[in-house]
């Protein structure tokens, strides 16, 4: 039985990140992937996401530009540059450069048989380590409706057939109103979709600020999507080669696709973790503030529950390694940003203002109209588009929250990131000089509304 330093269990981004600082270390390693090194977001989510959602943004974009013809959208060219953006599906460029790194590679599904020192069984390998990262992200939550499991994969989408589709459907049914089901319900409505999304709460995006499912809200209409609030699947059936899907509100929907946008639910069930002794959350592992489970037992990613994003999980990947490398570091989840890559784009960071009010806060907010008061929507677009909000802590004179609904919004919703994340004083960010003519103007125009 071969022992190591470590074995990371799953090679996402997160796990991806802590093999490779140790392994820059001078570690042993060993990496199991039970599918491909990667992960989900190379492969099935962030990647081919964007690269789907960008054709689409690019030609709204040009009907907005002045004196710009409206450009044509390739399909089988976007289709091809999909593929070779999550690389046909296929990791063995990965697997060669981690072994040429010196680390084990083991394909399978791994289980946790034995702790002190740790064991983890892969096939036919056992092996032995002083650390075992769980880095096995989520998984895709289907909802309890009638006649969902009688439908196979060729109508029922999870993210996975809908980012690695091969033809637009002439139909589609989005279940679900939070990112995964804005971004694929606006791709698929501008390549050519007629688009019906169903969303079981009051909301859009019903974790962000109300003014932006107002906003979203706004351009879906625009967009020719159909959505219904407060209102769920009921039941689906076959029909033809599509699918009838009835709603509690008694309306059908005929549809040649199911989109399942209903969240994810960690995966570190299934490890053999609890019989181990090792205390679960659920489906998710419970962490310090370290990211440690156990002596010796780690978690990063999804696999945790904790903010479900590709960047958490390569920056608790970091704190990992730290610790494993003995710096003793700390994780810390303020000011985390939310992005979704629609057309305008949603960010956000903090807190919502209800969030903040709720923790006793004295909150003060601000909301400036873009093209109301900079010239860079003018000079962006010809019918521009785009808001900003923030939201103070009156007390102590500093940013608790932001938001936004406009172009490149993933991009300057750093600023109010960091300002968040350091406790900048609002008067230092309204001493700020941004570049003329950007977005990021926005700041100084809303920090001006401001009475902290």
């Amino acid at each position: 039985m071969e022992h190591v330093d470590a074995i990371v269990i799953g090679m996402g981004p997160g796990g991806e990140t802590v093999a490779g600082r140790l392994l820059a270390a001078g570690r042993r390693v060993a990496v199991v992937e039970r599918e491909l090194i990667g992960g989900e977001c190379g492969y099935w989510a962030c990647i081919p996401t964007k690269v789907l959602l960008r054709p689409p943004e690019v030609r709204r974009e040009a009907d907005g530009a002045a004196g710009v013809s409206h450009p044509d959208l390739d399909w089988p060219r976007l289709r091809d540059y999909r593929d070779q953006m999550i690389r046909h599906l296929d990791d063995s460029a990965q697997a060669r450069g981690y072994r040429d790194q010196g680390a084990l590679v083991l394909r399978g599904e791994a289980r946790v048989t034995g702790r002190d020192p740790w064991r983890v069984t892969v096939g036919d390998t056992e092996l032995t380590a002083d650390h075992v990262v769980v880095a096995t992200g989520s998984e895709p939550v289907r909802p309890p409706v009638e006649g969902l499991a009688d439908l196979d994969s060729s109508v029922v989408w999870t993210n996975r057939e809908a980012t690695t589709l091969t033809e637009v459907p002439e139909r589609a049914l989005v279940v679900g109103g939070s990112a995964v089901g804005v971004e694929l319900g606006q791709f698929l409505a501008r390549t050519g979709s007629r688009v019906t999304l169903v969303q079981r709460g009051p909301r859009l995006v019903d974790r962000e600020e109300p003014r932006l499912c107002e906003l979203i809200s706004d351009q879906f209409d625009r967009d020719g999507v159909t959505v219904h609030l407060n209102t769920e699947v009921s039941s689906v059936t076959r029909d033809g080669d599509g699918v009838s899907a009835t709603l509690d509100n008694g309306q059908r929907v005929r549809t040649d696709v199911v989109v399942l946008a209903t969240g994810r639910r960690p995966r570190a069930d299934g490890l053999g973790l609890a019989e181990a002794g090792v205390e679960l959350e659920r489906t998710a592992l419970r962490v310090d503030e370290r990211c440690r489970a156990a002596p010796g037992l780690w978690g990063v990613g999804d696999a945790t529950g904790r903010a479900m994003f590709t960047h958490v999980a390569k920056y608790q990947g970091r704190v990992v390694a730290d610790n494993i490398l003995g710096a003793g570091r700390t994780a810390d989840y303020t000011a985390v940003p939310r992005v979704i890559f629609s057309y305008p784009e949603i960010a956000g960071v903090g807190l919502t203002e209800a969030q903040a009010r709720d923790q006793g806060i004295d909150t003060v907010t601000a909301e400036v109209d873009l093209p109301e008061t900079l010239a860079r929507p003018w000079t962006h677009d010809t019918e521009p588009r785009g808001t900003l909000g923030l939201v103070a802590d009156r007390g102590r004179g500093v940013l608790v929250g932001a938001w936004a609904f406009a172009p490149m919004a993933s991009e300057w919703i750093h600023t109010a990131a960091l300002a968040i994340r350091a406790g900048l004083p609002i008067a230092v960010l309204a001493d700020s000089l941004p570049q003329f003519p950007t977005f990021n103007e926005a700041y100084l125009v809303a920090l001006e509304q401001l009475e902290p």
